[in-house]
């Protein structure tokens, strides 16, 4: 609740300081900002932070591609003896799922 009032009280700050600087002001700050986005040192921050990010972005999905077969295997072996046919399908070597007789797309009869 404190912060609803908080987050209420700088909304109502914020809307009449507004008002009162006006639509020069307005402007002002709109042409700051469009000569701060244009500036030669903002775009080679706003480069170096993209290449950062598609670097973490790399890093991460090597990580998840590593981990993957491993939570994949941990977590076959915690349900397998509780899902009917698993068993079944690691003696056999097959570790693919393929739908049951008779559901639709499995080539059996239609489901009912």
């Amino acid at each position: 609740m404190r912060y609803r009032f908080a987050f209420l009280a700088g909304l109502a700050v914020g809307f009449i300081i507004g008002a009162r600087a006006g639509r020069e002001r307005y402007e002002q700050l709109k042409t700051l900002a469009s000569k701060a986005k244009d500036s030669p040192a903002m775009q080679q921050a706003a480069g170096a932070a993209q290449a950062q990010a598609a670097n973490l972005a790399r890093a991460a999905k090597d990580r998840a591609a590593q981990r993957v077969p491993q939570l994949t295997e941990k977590a076959r072996s915690k349900v397998g003896d509780r899902i009917p046919g698993m068993r079944a399908r690691e003696a056999n070597g097959h570790g693919t799922y393929s739908a049951a007789p008779g559901a639709p797309g499995s080539g059996g009869q239609p489901g009912r």
